[in-house]
């Protein structure tokens, strides 16, 4: 492990490695992975039971060839809220199903015409920044996660966010050999520690019960919860091939070729169709567990299929589960702080690997308009489904790209290549 070697997606990993780097990523999706089943108001065991589930079915689609942690997806929030106040959670589910299944035909599409259109949808110019505001339009949700954006700031929270991200600032540029790899893990000790310290941990969490199969809903179907809800395909279509990209930036494949978006696409939509039956919440591909990568430089399927199981084995063990729930906001805030931006800066990095000319006008018009777009804070309804942020920026994206395409088709434009 000397001078932080790379470990690739289909490398194995020794168990006395193997452990603690899957820990590291189950820390780093727990938080925001469990706070979806808390809005929705349903056990948070059965979601991560089913993320686990989830992972495991999405890395034996991919051939083992696209590392990807699967958690609870964020897009179903507003469409499946409105579902659940008019019919309840089980009308949620029929919707999660449906949108899942035709996630999965969208991926057999894809299948049978490639997907050497999003070169035209999505140029470099375009994807970059898109890529980018995957990380950049969290930042305030790290801050807020870490207590720094209360009217009241309390020292205590500050005090154990810049012991979690000194910890692993410091600890990716300093460590050594295997701790080299696991900077994350020690970082949320350091700063669980700190919390005990500074007195912020809450413990009446523990006295939670753990997962009962008696607890769980089924999905019902009623076309007006499914109509309401099945637009968020467009949001978690766009969100998984923007995660496609930056993870394949990382490792330095092309994951939308091999194993293809349409295998990567189908496992990511399979799995929320399963967890609408089961009673759970649609699964998405996490950003969190994407700079992990970027920053360990582990790559391996492995890791990722020993944090989905330890995800089943703490859903069964109910003082496991709380225990982990524990981990207090600036905590999770402190690592998401470094995470985000990892995520953010991959985004840049599209920019500088595809050597974007920004003396085209084109591409100058594409970033600049992508970027004030998704950060901008403008939202746009259709119905009960809103666009805005890192959605929104890449629909804009996708216009922008078609717009450009067929003004080359007419040669209307002046800054063509070879024009």
């Amino acid at each position: 492990m000397e001078n932080q070697k790379i470990i690739q997606v289909e490398e194995k990993v020794p168990f006395k490695m193997l452990l603690p780097l899957s820990i590291q990523h189950m820390f780093a999706m727990f938080g925001a992975s469990v706070l979806v089943p808390f809005v929705f108001g349903i056990n948070p065991a059965v979601v991560l039971f089913m993320n686990g589930i989830g992972t495991l079915l999405f890395i034996l689609i991919t051939k083992g060839k696209a590392p990807a942690y699967l958690g609870s997806s964020f897009a179903f929030l507003a469409p499946a809220g409105i579902v659940i106040e008019k019919w309840g959670y089980s009308y949620a589910l029929g919707g999660f199903v449906a949108v899942g299944f035709l996630g999965c035909v969208l991926a057999l599409i894809i299948r049978k015409f490639g997907s050497k259109w999003i070169d035209v949808v999505l140029p470099p110019a375009a994807m970059g920044p898109v890529v980018a505001l995957i990380g950049l339009e969290l930042a305030g949700t790290a801050a807020s996660n870490a207590g720094l954006t209360a009217s009241s700031i309390d020292p205590k929270n500050v005090i154990v966010f810049l012991v979690t991200l000194l910890t692993a600032v410091l600890g990716s540029v300093l460590f050594r050999k295997f701790f080299a790899v696991i900077p994350i893990l020690i970082a949320i000790i350091a700063g669980y520690i700190a919390a005990l310290l500074c007195g912020i941990v809450d413990f009446s969490k523990l006295l939670q019960h753990h997962f009962c199969a008696s607890e769980l809903l089924h999905a019902k179907f009623k076309w007006e919860a499914i109509v309401i809800i099945l637009p968020v395909i467009l949001v978690i279509a766009s969100e998984h091939i923007g995660h496609q990209i930056v993870t394949s930036k990382i490792v330095g494949r092309d994951l939308l070729k091999d194993p293809g978006l349409h295998r990567s696409l189908f496992a990511d939509n399979f799995s929320t169709m399963i967890s609408g039956f089961i009673g759970s919440v649609p699964t998405t591909t996490y950003g969190e567990n994407i700079g992990v990568m970027a920053m360990t430089k582990v790559y391996s399927v492995y890791v990722i299929a020993g944090a989905a199981v330890l995800s089943i084995i703490c859903s069964f063990i109910g003082k496991m589960t709380t225990l982990i729930s524990t981990i207090p906001g600036p905590v999770i805030g402190g690592i998401s702080f470094l995470l985000y931006g990892m995520i953010g800066t991959s985004g840049i990095r599209i920019l500088v690997d595809s050597q974007v000319d920004y003396a085209r006008s084109r591409n100058m018009a594409m970033t600049s308009i992508i970027f004030v777009t998704g950060l901008s804070g403008i939202k746009v309804q259709f119905g009960s489904i809103q666009l805005t942020g890192m959605v929104l920026a890449c629909v804009v994206g996708m216009i922008m790209g078609l717009m450009f395409f067929l003004f080359d088709k007419l040669k209307l434009t002046n800054d063509r290549e070879n024009c």
